[in-house]
């Protein structure tokens, strides 16, 4: 067996291209190597901004023979009572490309059967591998590719070489214009020129003997111990940012820090402001002191090793210069505006050209967050500032500093409010109403916040689902799964119980939608969220039948509904569940099966046995109590109330037919148990669960 080493050189490949091109590589050849039936080992991945390489170990020098069986019609319907081979013969040995002759007949339990032998010799794995690696190189998917010269291929940057050894032996193929062979590039400055490998066991060595890193964890280990090294120089650490690491990680080929400076004027500056212009466009580190205050200095990462460094540091701090100085600029003449002053600018923001303006979007948040703070029985400070915090959430877009950094939407809002003299809670929800920023992100800490960043959210599902903008597969252009959940969420960790459904026909109706429109779209919501939830349940470690028995019931009131799981959970738990959740699925059971009308109460008259009377009377008592339980949310105590009527609707069953002949007795019955089975509804729906 031998190592299988493929790489692709290149022109520089954007950071964020590097690693998801690898994994979708390394996937790729794997599964190739599979369907080719050539076994193999772990498979590792190197890249640089110059080079995507995948390395498999232990390949298998030949193909596995394939020896295989495939099952054809009956010995009856293939041959005729004469034994002669029917169309249906001829039709199999058709389909399977052998010859009539070659196929036979095998015994099986189920009787005589036609069956086609099928072999397929092994070829060595080099001959494969050179009809199989060329589409594997060209697979490789990426945001955006380019063709180049007159070739009709395609691939994240030029190719200029390809290596692809099995062992010491070279794979002998060609991808547009380019021979495979055993060399690779060095460092473009420092180490310039190709170098031979002689197999892959050697690749990671030559090449960081030319200054080149191609294990990325080797590479980033570095980039942290560089940063980590400059800033512990000036009596500082880095602010952390892992994203940032790993995007340097594939800016270079070989990290080498060099700390700078800068005037201590631009501290006037807010924190995010300075960092997200050192972060953005420089790709710098920034620094703090002992007591978390931001310095004015940052550390870079370049690609080369320099004879000076404070040349080069001087370099950098020429051009972030320049870069503060435009912030400085903008921010000041920002801060000229009070930030409700901007909001009137926002009429010439698109939303969404069937949706609107922002400005339109801003005055449905506010309409529909002041709905939603009274259905939830907020305090009128609350709605107040909710309000408040809705008109001046999207204000900030226009202002000049996001318009040059996006990033800072909502974190110069948050800025620009307190320089306005807003509320500190109004100024944190202007920052805080975009919480999750992304999958799994922090929530609103803020009540406020939360409120706003719902009505927000609400108002964009139910916008896009108005016009037909919905999710479908994996395309999501305006994050409605990851809104939906952050909607979820929020409402868990505030404790909000308003009514989901409610929240989602609000709103609908700032839309002006029909009423018949509105019901239609509000299904589609509602389900759309029942969808989200009961994902966000079930990953959270519940059962699936569980939740599906919970979530029927409804999904609104979300901080119940988690109660209600965890309370089904723990029933499920108990020795006798499977005998009491018996007992209740055929309460429910029938009275899915009947049609009686609400009017129609139990009427104790008109039992005839015993253990009615004890049913009707022990229904009472316990739905009295779960009724004040269930209001007050102890879903579990009531639960375990409910469990407590098993033995009396097990002796109701086995007393009587609950379908009596007379009308009356049998509808008394049935209304007895409808009562029953609506007293567990109110938890859950006990026939579906497994």
């Amino acid at each position: 067996m031998e190592n299988l080493l493929i790489e692709i050189g290149t022109e520089e490949i954007p950071a964020g291209y590097i690693e998801p091109a690898l994994n979708a590589l390394s996937a790729s050849l794997a599964q190739k190597l599979k369907d080719a039936r050539i076994p193999c080992g772990p498979v590792k991945c190197y890249g640089t901004p110059r080079r995507l390489a995948v390395m498999v170990e232990n390949v298998a020098s030949w193909q596995e023979a394939l020896e295989s069986e495939i099952p054809g019609p009956s010995a009856k319907v293939g041959f005729d009572p004469q034994g002669k081979p029917t169309v249906a013969a001829q039709k199999f040995a058709d389909k399977v490309n052998l010859p009539l002759d070659r196929i036979t007949v095998k015994q099986t339990p189920k009787g005589d059967y036609l069956c086609a032998r099928i072999s397929e010799p092994a070829e060595l794995s080099l001959t494969v591998l050179q009809s199989l690696l060329p589409d594997v190189i060209l697979s490789t998917p990426f945001p955006k590719s380019m063709k180049w010269g007159s070739l009709h291929i395609h691939f994240a940057r030029p190719i200029h070489s390809i290596l692809a050894l099995l062992g010491h032996q070279v794979i002998s193929f060609t991808v547009g214009d380019i021979q495979s062979d055993r060399q690779v590039a060095g460092h473009r400055f420092m180490t310039p020129g190709m170098i031979d490998i002689g197999n892959p066991s050697e690749y990671v060595t030559r090449l960081r003997e030319a200054d080149v890193l191609a294990d990325m964890d080797e590479r980033r280990a570095l980039v942290i111990r560089e940063v980590d090294r400059l800033a512990a120089e000036q009596n500082g650490k880095v602010v952390p940012d892992t994203d940032l690491v790993n995007i340097v990680t594939n800016l270079v080929e070989f990290p080498v820090g060099v700390s700078g400076r800068f005037e201590s004027a631009f501290l006037e500056l807010p924190d995010e402001v300075l960092i997200t212009s050192m972060r953005e466009h420089q790709k710098y580190f920034a620094i703090t002191d002992a007591n978390n205050r931001l310095m004015p200095g940052f550390i870079a990462v370049n690609n080369t090793r320099a004879r000076n460094l404070e040349v080069v540091a001087k370099g950098h701090e020429r051009v972030l210069r320049a870069r503060l100085n435009d912030a400085r600029f903008f921010y000041r003449a920002d801060m000229d505006t009070p930030l409700a002053g901007y909001v009137d600018r926002l009429k010439g923001v698109l939303f969404q050209a069937k949706l609107g303006s922002v400005h339109d979007k801003t005055a449905r948040i506010q309409q529909l967050v002041i709905r939603l703070c009274r259905i939830a029985g907020l305090s009128s400070d609350v709605t107040d500032a909710a309000s408040r915090a809705a008109f001046l959430c999207k204000a900030d877009l226009v202002t000049q500093l996001v318009v040059e950094f996006p990033k800072l939407q909502g974190i110069m809002g948050k800025v620009y409010a307190q320089k306005s003299g807003e509320s500190p809670d109004v100024a944190l929800a202007i920052e805080e109403h975009y919480r999750p920023t992304f999958s799994g992100g922090p929530l609103a800490t803020g009540l406020i916040g939360a409120m706003v960043g719902i009505a927000d959210k609400i108002d964009t599902i139910c916008g896009c689902f108005h016009v037909g903008l919905i999710p479908t597969g994996a395309s999501d252009p305006y994050a409605l799964r990851r809104q939906s959940i952050g909607v979820v969420m929020t409402m868990l960790q505030h404790n909000l119980t308003f009514s989901v459904r409610q929240a989602i026909r609000e709103g609908l109706s700032l839309y002006g939608i029909t009423e018949s429109g509105a019901t239609t779209t509000e299904a589609s919501i509602h389900d759309f969220f029942l969808n989200r939830i009961t994902n966000l349940l079930v990953d959270g470690g519940f059962s699936r039948d569980t939740v599906a028995a919970v979530t029927s019931v409804s999904i609104d009131h979300v901080p119940h509904l988690w109660e209600r799981v965890r309370a089904m959970e723990s029933l499920k738990s108990a020795p006798d569940f499977a005998s009491l959740a018996v007992a209740f699925k055929r309460v429910v059971n029938i009275i899915k099966k009947t049609d009686i009308p609400e009017t129609v109460i139990p009427n104790p008259q008109l039992f005839e046995h015993d253990s009615e009377t004890r049913l009707y009377q022990t229904f009472e008592t316990v739905n009295k109590q779960t009724t004040a339980l269930i209001a007050d949310g102890h879903f579990s105590q009531a639960l375990q109330d409910m469990a407590g009527m098993r033995e009396s609707v097990d002796a109701f069953f086995d007393a009587v037919l609950v379908m009596a002949e007379d009308p009356a007795v049998r509808n008394n019955r049935l209304a007895l148990l409808s009562r029953i089975a609506d007293m567990f509804g109110s938890v859950a729906d006990f026939s579906k669960l497994s």
